[in-house]
């Protein structure tokens, strides 16, 4: 287990999340032992500095590396805003840390999906609650969308109109056939999540209109991408 990229990686991650009385809180209350110093000139916050100090500490202590994990995973939760759990424990995985999470919850993570989903899904999916999972979602994309766009419109014809060739938002600059396909495959795309599934969550119960965990993933997949198109896209005022 790679203890020093993971002090690295969460320390910047995390330092803009929490302040320096958290993270000595939160190591108080789950580590017995005092935390030494590791310079490393890289490193200019000073919350990032204590994160990595404290993890660096723990990777020194004699322990069975179950135990070390376990407590890793105590003072990140506790460090951690729920938008950035996902991103931590990424971290976590690619660096040879047993997380012991259940394999429903490793379908999700494996999927990298766009941090928004994490952080307006993540929950609902845990609680096996596939429905409003995938209506948060394209909730969040909808009003994404409306910002970026600075539009009034919403659903369908907010998609049909921002997302057009001669709309605000591009994702290409609308010269040749192919920039022009790809334009309005996007606001297809967009249009038909708004018609096919924002519509049916937004307005029909639950128990009429169930998704499976299988339709759930996939749904949050597309959903991902197109929220990852919308973050390239450039808004042309006045179009």
């Amino acid at each position: 287990m790679n203890y020093r990229l993971i002090a690295i990686q969460v320390g910047d991650l995390l330092k803009y999340y929490t302040c320096k009385n958290e993270i000595e809180r939160a190591a108080n209350s789950v580590f017995n032992f005092s935390r030494e110093d590791f310079p490393n000139g890289a490193i200019t916050s000073e919350r990032a500095k204590l994160i990595h100090d404290w993890i660096l500490t723990l990777a020194k202590q004699k322990m069975n590396n179950d135990e070390r994990n376990e407590l890793l995973r105590k003072f990140l939760r506790l460090i951690t805003p729920e938008d950035k759990v996902a991103e931590v424990e990424k971290i976590l995985r690619e660096a040879g840390v047993n997380l012991h999470i259940d394999e429903t919850l490793n379908e999700f993570y494996s999927k990298n999906y766009h941090h928004l989903i994490c952080k307006h899904c993540l929950q609902l999916y845990k609680q096996r609650n596939y429905f409003h999972a995938v209506f948060e979602a394209a909730k969040v994309y909808n009003k994404m969308v409306k910002e970026k766009a600075q539009s009034d419109k919403d659903g369908y014809a907010l998609m049909m109109d921002v997302w057009d060739c001669k709309g605000v938002l591009k994702i290409t600059p609308c010269k040749t056939e192919t920039d022009k396909n790809v334009q309005e495959g996007l606001k297809f795309l967009s249009a038909g999540l708004m018609r096919a599934i924002r519509n049916p969550t937004a307005h029909e119960p639950a128990l009429d209109w169930p998704i499976s965990k299988d339709d759930c993933l996939d749904l949050l997949s597309f959903i991902s991408f197109l929220l990852r198109q919308l973050d390239k896209a450039v808004y042309y005022k006045g179009n």
